[in-house]
């Protein structure tokens, strides 16, 4: 265990990191265990972050570390172009069982979310010889090239990088921020809008016959937390399957029994061409997925993929564990379970301050308040932006009042919202201790003004 000295040294070296990383807070996490972390100076930390999404069976979860520590008394690197190693090939058996449809049985392993969009892009202009992308206003889907390309979350993952990587065209999501409208209007009528802005854009500016995929967020993350409609994923795959343009599900974060089903298109029943998955995969160690049909990708060229870490045997070993105790704890039912109660706590916190919180949303335990204060974008033109008496900047505000209490939590959105990412195997106990930090921490804000 290092010394307060040796920790007070060792953040002398933070000053060599580049300042295009930020943290939400100072000092050196030593150690995790379940749901909670420790700091070097003591600080015992509730996660409701699970290292965005990723921690999602806790952390140090003793079967998957004891997994990841044995393989690595056997074999740790077994590089994927070189052969094949025991746990790639045993987490595709692990895998197939629980895909969302028995038609996704082609695997590529990655290490990150990231790459795993753009192995998706890369493969979908190869296998459909057309070059354009529709992707999602709000969207997330990385920080490389590519990624970063469809990625329209926010600007600052693209400031001052232009031009990006071209042939890339956006829709709005159904979320009625984007439409200019007001929580309460109906689904339908969003779904409808959405998908009118699809059928323009193919008509002016990218022709079904140049356009290779569309990719979208079963839940759209890092935009704010909202479920896709199953309408509105009913009306992606029949533009798709009308024009032969691939359907890509970025299940990145939503995936891996996150939002209470294995994969968060199952609420849809939609069938995509393209399923990719990450952080929970693995639980902590790097490792995604792109999961296509063998047919699509028979028309791949061999060599066309690789890398040298992808699929590390390591990482599969843990991934194995992963799907075992998924399955041995009945993680999906204590999924549902917490989500009901998390939301009920939420409810009640924005039945008692209907002024200050516009929405409760979300599926599983990835869930999310959006505050009413009155600094989004367009603020001149939303609907729902200006109400008296908010304050100000109210997400970053709880959510550092959240931290100085004793519990990690983050933001999310160019909108006021905070996001839950607790463990998928939190207790109840735990999970309440939660919900009433947030909910100190709501008031106190509100008190300050």
């Amino acid at each position: 265990m290092a010394t307060s000295s040796d920790s007070a040294s060792l953040l002398d070296y933070g000053r060599n990191v580049t300042n295009g990383l930020g943290r939400i807070t100072e000092g050196i996490m030593t150690s995790g265990k379940g749901s909670y972390v420790e700091y070097d100076d003591g600080r015992k930390m509730l996660d409701f972050t699970c290292g965005y999404g990723v921690t999602s069976l806790g952390h140090c979860h003793p079967k998957i570390s004891k997994a990841a520590a044995d393989q690595c008394m056997n074999i740790v690197h077994a590089q994927c172009n070189i052969a094949f190693h025991e746990p790639y090939l045993r987490l595709i058996k692990k895998l197939l069982p629980i895909m969302p449809d028995a038609s996704l049985d082609s695997f590529f392993f990655w290490n990150s979310g990231s790459e795993a969009v753009e192995t998706a892009l890369k493969m979908a202009r190869i296998v459909t010889g057309r070059q354009n992308i529709i992707c999602m206003q709000g969207a997330f889907h990385g920080h490389t090239f590519g990624a970063m390309a469809v990625t329209k979350s926010k600007t600052i993952y693209s400031k001052g990088v232009a031009p990006l990587m071209p042939g890339v065209f956006s829709i709005p999501f159904p979320f009625w921020h984007q439409l200019g409208e007001t929580p309460d209007l109906p689904e339908s009528a969003q779904v409808a809008r959405c998908l009118y802005q699809l059928d323009l854009l193919l008509a002016q500016q990218t022709a079904p016959a140049d356009t290779a995929a569309i990719i979208v967020e079963p839940v759209l993350g890092e935009g704010g937390y909202v479920p896709a409609p199953a309408a509105f994923l009913e009306g992606l795959r029949a533009v798709c399957d009308k024009h032969g343009i691939l359907l890509i599900a970025d299940e990145v974060q939503s995936g891996f029994s996150r939002t209470g089903k294995f994969f968060a298109i199952e609420y849809s029943g939609v069938r995509p061409d393209i399923l990719i998955m990450a952080k929970g995969l693995a639980n902590g160690f790097p490792l995604s997925a792109v999961v296509s049909r063998k047919e699509l990708t028979d028309k791949l060229a061999s060599g066309s993929m690789g890398g040298t870490y992808a699929g590390n045997a390591v990482s599969c070993a843990a991934a194995c564990a992963v799907v075992d105790a998924m399955h041995e704890e009945n993680i999906l039912s204590q999924v549902n379970e917490r989500s009901s109660e998390l939301f009920s706590a939420l409810n009640a916190i924005k039945t008692a301050h209907p002024a200050h919180i516009l929405d409760v949303r979300g599926r599983g335990l990835m869930v999310a308040v959006e505050f009413a204060t009155p600094a989004g974008p367009g603020a001149a033109h939303d609907a729902v932006a200006a109400r008296d008496g908010v304050a100000a900047q109210m997400a970053s505000r709880v959510a550092k009042k959240c931290i100085e209490r004793g519990m990690l939590i983050l933001t999310t959105s160019v909108y006021e919202v905070v996001r839950f990412l607790p463990p998928l195997n939190i207790s109840a106990t735990d999970l309440k201790k939660g919900a009433e930090i947030f909910r100190e921490a709501v008031e106190e804000v509100i008190r300050e003004g």
